[in-house]
């Protein structure tokens, strides 16, 4: 266990003796009127743009320029295999075998291919289990796929809900609910590290609960990867789902990604949307051949891929590849850990961290509720130069990502934090 100290020197030694603290310089860091670096804890909404970004969207372009459709064959990354250079180093990221592993649409997209062909409601199992507090996002997908099959989500929609006076889920109610409905349950769909909370679910033991009670199960994992180690094959979770534009830093809106587990690769008679991008590549300009899935996760593409996105995506698994998740993850830890231990040094009983104390049930994010307080003491350490994010009701969300952010970003911003509190008198 870490022992934190407080104080400025504290952070600078810490960041000096951080073997990853060379990554910070190959990123692009906003800047405050007076030129210094802001405190960036929004990597949570949208990752920061590597350097090296730049370069590999110009390359593209350029050969667009030099190629037109011949690019496809003839530049430096041809696009007709460029989804290809990204699936090992995805894989890796997100613990999946590459045959596991594509990234293509975006994240409601896939959420929305992967319920077709896993969310097959039959005979009394119908049921569909989610976090009550689940992004809306997924909220809204998930019942729009059980209203396709004229299933009242009403009815039919299980919402997991922390314990009165507690604002996270306990593993052992998350396993009873599924125990008492689990002959029911069609799927269980849960957000792996909740977006508003922060708490990281152990996805593995309601894999193996939900198996044992025959459903399937599938994973939001979009603040998980890139953020925690996540080893969705050896999880054995069924399907998984995320993007790629916050904690792996691919540019707004840009691509996502898709696991499913081997066991599915070749499964006869598996429902899904089909689209030229998912049928065999050897066929797949015979025009007139009937549709020959892929293996793998790559059989559920539908369309050739934007390249430009992907090139984004490329320069930061190459990061990624050089810092290695497993480093990543034990930084995250001691980040989160010493920003914790600060706030707690704060003389005050008026601000909550409601995101589990333990660091294995949480990512990088903190979510932080302070009592007697609205969204302008947000807007005040905004305009102090604190990039973070509000949700409501009432909470500022801080993520101190292991890549670039830094132990003086996280001192820098509790003392930002703390002045606030105190001309307030939430603080003394």
């Amino acid at each position: 266990m870490t022992t934190y100290k407080e104080g400025k020197d504290y952070a600078l030694e810490m960041d000096r003796q951080d073997p990853l603290s060379r990554f910070r310089s190959q990123f692009y860091i906003p800047k405050m009127e007076t030129g210094e670096d802001v405190v960036y804890l929004c990597g949570n909404s949208l990752g920061l743009q590597p350097k090296s970004t730049s370069e590999s969207i110009q390359q593209e372009l350029l050969d667009w320029k030099n190629y037109g459709v011949e690019g496809h064959f003839h530049a430096k990354n041809p696009w007709m295999p460029y989804h290809e250079f990204l699936t090992d180093a995805m894989a890796r990221v997100v613990g999946g075998k590459p045959s596991e592993v594509v990234v293509m649409n975006t994240l409601t997209v896939n959420l929305h291919l992967m319920m077709v062909s896993f969310y097959r409601p039959k005979g009394k199992r119908v049921k569909v289990i989610i976090e009550s507090d689940a992004f809306p996002s997924d909220k809204y997908a998930v019942q729009s796929q059980m209203e396709m099959h004229e299933i009242d989500p009403k009815k039919a929609l299980i919402e997991l809900t922390p314990r009165k006076g507690e604002r996270c889920l306990r593993a052992e109610d998350i396993e009873e609910v599924i125990r008492k409905e689990g002959e029911e349950v069609a799927l269980i769909m849960i957000g792996n590290t909740n977006y508003y909370t922060g708490q990281y679910f152990d996805m593995q033991r309601i894999t193996s609960v939900g198996h044992e009670y025959g459903c399937i199960v599938g994973f939001d994992c979009a603040h998980g990867a890139g953020n925690v180690d996540l080893q969705l094959h050896d999880c054995g979770v069924d399907f998984a789902v995320w993007c790629n534009y916050k904690y792996l830093n691919s540019g707004p809106g840009s691509l996502g990604g898709c696991f499913v587990h081997e066991r599915h690769a070749k499964k006869n008679g598996l429902i899904r949307f089909k689209g030229w991008w998912g049928h065999n590549k050897e066929t797949r300009f015979g025009m007139r051949d009937d549709f020959d899935a892929i293996p793998g996760a790559e059989g559920w593409q539908l369309s050739n891929p934007p390249i430009l996105s992907m090139a984004a995506i490329k320069a930061s698994l190459e990061i990624y590849d050089d810092a290695k998740i497993s480093n990543l993850r034990k930084k995250a830890v001691s980040l989160t850990g010493y920003m914790e231990y600060l706030l707690n040094s704060l003389d005050n009983r008026n601000i909550e961290i409601i995101t589990p104390s333990d660091p294995d049930q949480r990512g990088s994010q903190l979510s932080i509720f302070v009592k007697n307080a609205d969204k302008k003491l947000f807007q005040q350490i905004t305009s102090k130069g604190v990039m973070a994010d509000w949700r409501e009701p009432g909470v500022i969300r801080v993520s101190a990502v292991p890549l670039y952010n830094s132990y003086e970003d996280v001192y820098r911003f509790v003392e930002i934090l703390k002045g606030e509190l105190t001309s307030r008198g939430i603080v003394k």
